[in-house]
């Protein structure tokens, strides 16, 4: 089973694998030739003995569900055994053949309540001799019964001590001692180019070994991942199996595909195993991960953005919107704030703050550093837990504009005429000032700003009233952009704007 990514399009064919060797020049001599390419086999690894030395510690995982009463099996509901007439040379003819065998397509007979039913194939792999394994989320999710089958031909029932969703990492345990088990690695020092090896069961395939290089780290797929992106060939089947480094040592555990047909289409991500660890750990202790949460919806801080507000580069995660009552309300945090800095570790990209945050032991309180109006302010916040998918939300229902307006300001060098905002409306905003939007023309409608939009500051500076922004306005320099505070709905969000010349 893997879990596929973008998963659209027509099925993409398979091609065959060749090796390029080195151009040789016309008239090189044929030894020469020859002796180039043996050069260059040489060069390249052999993975015979480290498959031979890591092979042993991955496992297959079979899941099954058992039927409920008066209930189908769930393979009914998937895709059907193989078509009438489809090539046997086809790539899914195995996968439709192993999972979906005559007897078990959508005109199956009704299974006995209490019966076993096929669920799905995956991989994993031994983490300590006493019988701890690691897999997917997604591996084992709805599973009634989970069989662990070993290179030997060895097959135990699994018993899931505890996953976990947001990391797609589950951990498995087997009465068993005396296991292979693999070496974890670190995966922070992997290094993009650097060669890799996947074992697991592709379509049920097992023990497929598979090989390639890191092509990128850090990808941002996830909100508690940073997932390593690699070219090794994984496919439905290799998920929960481990990526390999050259040392032998697992260094991730594969479980993404990127992919327009369902079939492997050179990019998969894997999860780095210090993450899985971590989360494998607290898995093992209680059942659960426990993670920190401070309550604020949040955006990348672009170019844009940062010059017209004076950050020296793009960095930070700018604060879109505060939960009502949640840590980063009560420490003060205010929508559009851009956090720079949380317990001690700088905030890159807004995609670390969620880790950072994540990681953190809930009750723990901890400083951080916001940009605000054009310099650095210091807070302390008490982290929460955070709850099953909690969702923070600014709980500041939107309401309707007034029926009778105040009459707009004209138009500016933003293309924007606004009126001041009605003291009930900043009230139930909760908000000291800003503007509404009544109209957008010309930069201001380019850069998205629609009617309904309230702004809340210019550059660095707090929108007060129509006419103080119109007085903004007019001193901005046409030759560089602006950076508007929009609220619209519970979110709030830095526009960057390119005044024009009025006429």
């Amino acid at each position: 089973m893997m879990r596929r990514v973008f998963a659209s399009g027509l099925l993409a064919p398979i091609a065959s694998l060749s090796l390029a060797l080195a151009p040789v020049a016309l008239g090189t001599p044929l030894l020469l030739q020859a002796g180039s390419a043996q050069a260059q086999v040489r060069n390249l690894p052999d993975f015979a003995d480290l498959v031979e030395k890591v092979g042993p510690a991955v496992v297959n995982i079979r899941t099954a569900q058992k039927v409920k009463a008066e209930a189908r099996p769930p393979q009914g509901r998937n895709v059907p055994r193989p078509p009438e007439g489809m090539d046997e040379n086809d790539p899914f003819y195995e996968f439709f053949r192993r999972f979906f065998p005559p007897g078990q397509g959508p005109q199956a007979p009704r299974n006995a309540p209490g019966e076993e039913v096929p669920r799905g194939v995956g991989s994993g792999f031994i983490i300590s001799a006493d019988g701890y394994l690691l897999t997917n989320h997604h591996v084992v999710e709805g599973a009634d019964e989970i069989y662990v089958t070993l290179t030997d031909k060895r097959e135990f029932k699994g018993r899931l001590i505890g996953s976990d969703k947001r990391t797609d990492v589950a951990l498995v345990k087997i009465e068993a001692s005396g296991l292979p088990r693999l070496q974890v690695g670190d995966s922070n020092r992997l290094r993009v180019g650097e060669w890799v090896l996947a074992i697991g069961s592709p379509f049920g395939l097992e023990n497929t070994v598979t090989a390639g290089i890191v092509s990128a780290k850090g990808r941002d797929t996830g909100d508690f991942l940073p997932f390593i992106q690699t070219d090794v060939a994984v496919n439905p089947g290799n998920s929960g199996g481990p990526l390999i480094n050259m040392a032998g040592e697992v260094v991730g555990i594969n479980s993404q595909i990127y992919s327009r047909s369902g079939g492997f289409m050179g990019i998969s991500f894997a999860i780095p195993i210090d993450e899985a660890t971590r989360v494998a750990e607290q898995l093992r202790s209680s059942g659960r991960v426990v993670r920190g949460r401070i309550g604020v919806g949040i955006a990348d801080v672009t170019k844009e953005v940062a010059e017209p507000l004076g950050l020296s580069k793009a960095a930070g995660a700018l604060v879109r919107n505060v939960e009502a009552g949640g840590p980063a309300d009560k420490a003060g945090l205010e929508a559009g704030d851009i956090i720079l800095r949380f317990d001690g570790r700088n905030v890159e990209k807004s995609s670390e703050l969620p880790r950072i945050v994540g990681a953190t032991k809930p009750g723990s309180r901890v400083n951080l550093t916001v940009w605000r109006k054009g310099a650095n302010k210091d807070l302390t916040v008490t982290v929460a837990e955070l709850e099953p998918d909690k969702v923070a939300a600014a709980g500041t229902p939107r309401t309707p504009a007034p029926a009778t307006p105040p009459v707009a300001t004209a138009a500016n060098a933003l293309g924007l005429s606004v009126t001041d905002l009605p003291e009930e409306r900043r009230n139930q905003l909760k908000v000291k000032g800003g503007v509404l939007v009544e109209g957008s023309d010309g930069p201001g409608a380019r850069a998205g700003i629609r009617p309904g939009d309230v702004l809340l500051a210019l550059n660095n500076q707090d929108i007060t009233g129509a006419k103080q922004f119109a007085d903004m306005a007019a001193k901005l320099d046409k030759s560089r952009s602006a950076a508007l505070l929009v609220r619209r709905g519970d979110g709030a969000q830095y526009v960057p704007i390119k005044p024009v010349a009025m006429k």
